[in-house]
């Protein structure tokens, strides 16, 4: 007996239905913690906020830091190594693995997106595809990065870029979408980013 129907109107039986209602319940678990994350994003001390996202699962490296009102989808999904700074309004998303590797500088409002829908399907098909932003890269203000794309060691992106293909070691790229624009002068990188700003 059909008693149920999914979001496309199709009629399901209770086992069939089953795990939907299951996944439906994990994800209103989830939003709640999303929110509460939310709510620790306002505290402005790095060490409580940093306290706070390792107990929801982001892993975060030594010296590395998390500016105020980042959100996250699926902390457990995302890796951070050391001495990287993520800027304010920050959006992470761990659906996906998300790998941000060491010294890596992550200006504000930078969105990385490792879920998307498939355009081109009827019941809007959600693909997930890992993110890694290699040592060294630097990602610029209001950057948008999507799924599937592999930053390079010591790559940088320029503002606003929006990121659809990898990005080759050392390689500027810049516009939407964004393309090739220049080459890093270093090629030997033994920098670190230092300490990061009280209260932000």
């Amino acid at each position: 007996m059909k008693i149920f129907k999914d979001r496309m109107g199709r009629e399901l039986s209770f086992s069939e239905a089953l795990p939907k209602i299951t996944n439906r319940v994990k994800n209103w678990f989830l939003d709640f913690e999303l929110m509460l994350l939310r709510f620790v994003g306002h505290i402005p001390f790095h060490c409580f906020r940093r306290f706070c996202y390792r107990l929801a699962g982001v892993k975060i490296g030594r010296g590395s830091t998390i500016h105020m009102w980042c959100n996250f989808f699926q902390p457990k999904g995302i890796t951070i190594g050391e001495d990287t700074v993520v800027g304010d309004h920050a959006f992470l998303d761990g659906r996906a693995p998300l790998k941000i590797g060491n010294h890596v500088s992550i200006a504000s409002q930078v969105l990385i997106y490792n879920s998307e829908h498939n355009v081109h399907r009827e019941d809007m098909e959600v693909v997930e595809e890992p993110v890694t932003i290699e040592d060294y890269a630097f990602i610029g203000p209001r950057a948008i990065i999507l799924p599937g794309i592999k930053i390079g060691k010591g790559a940088v992106v320029a503002a606003a870029a929006v990121v659809t293909h990898d990005v080759p070691p050392g390689k500027v790229v810049g516009g939407v979408p964004a393309r090739e624009i220049g080459e890093r002068k270093i090629k030997d990188y033994h920098y670190r980013l230092g300490r990061v700003r009280l209260f932000q």
